[in-house]
């Protein structure tokens, strides 16, 4: 029985040990060559009008075993992209991103719902003109697996929410161009080395 006992000891110190191993937090750095932010929105009825950011970086953590995650992602707003130079510094002026003033957009999240292995929501804090507020992101998508070209562990996803422009003191032109604005990043991120 002492034998029994000991061994039973013994496997449970193995396991307790294993278990931080088995769910240690993996960080993945974004890559900013295949992460990007866009938004959308009705311009005066017409047509809905879609942009985006050249410039994001972050990181995103990520717990399989336990299923939990952050993510904490950054944007150059001053990378806006309209496809017209002109709008481009329209839109960073004070009545839209006011850029000289807020030259960076964050986004750090609260909690990750997951379903199964993967996350389905991203609760957090939307930062946009030294203003912020709650957000829940919507994952369309996601894969984690084995990245064919960099040969490291990567994360993919794509993620969108919706918000009103007036909230973060950027509501010129509402409500003929629309105080809703669709907010959707791609993202791709590799794990950081050990």
């Amino acid at each position: 029985m002492k034998h029994l006992i000991k061994a039973v000891s013994a496997a449970a110190l193995a396991l307790a040990a294993a278990a931080p191993a088995l769910a240690a937090p993996e960080t993945y750095n974004i890559d900013p060559g295949h992460t990007f932010a866009r938004f959308s929105y009705n311009h005066l009825g017409f047509s809905t009008q879609l942009s985006r950011f050249n410039k994001t970086s972050g990181k995103i953590v990520l717990d399989k075993a336990a299923r939990t995650g952050s993510v904490d992602v950054v944007i150059d707003t001053k990378s806006v992209d309209t496809g017209s130079t002109v709008f481009d510094g329209h839109i960073q002026g004070a009545d839209f991103l006011d850029t000289a003033n807020h030259p960076t957009a964050t986004f750090k999240s609260t909690k990750v719902v997951f379903q199964g292995d993967a996350p389905v929501s991203i609760e957090g804090n939307l930062t946009i003109k030294g203003i912020t507020k709650p957000v829940v992101l919507k994952v369309a998508s996601f894969k984690n697996a084995a990245h064919p070209m960099m040969k490291v562990d990567a994360i993919g996803a794509d993620a969108s929410t919706v918000i009103k422009r007036s909230e973060f003191n950027a509501g010129k032109y509402a409500p003929n161009v629309s105080d809703e604005v669709t907010i959707s990043i791609a993202l791709e991120a590799l794990k950081s080395p050990e």
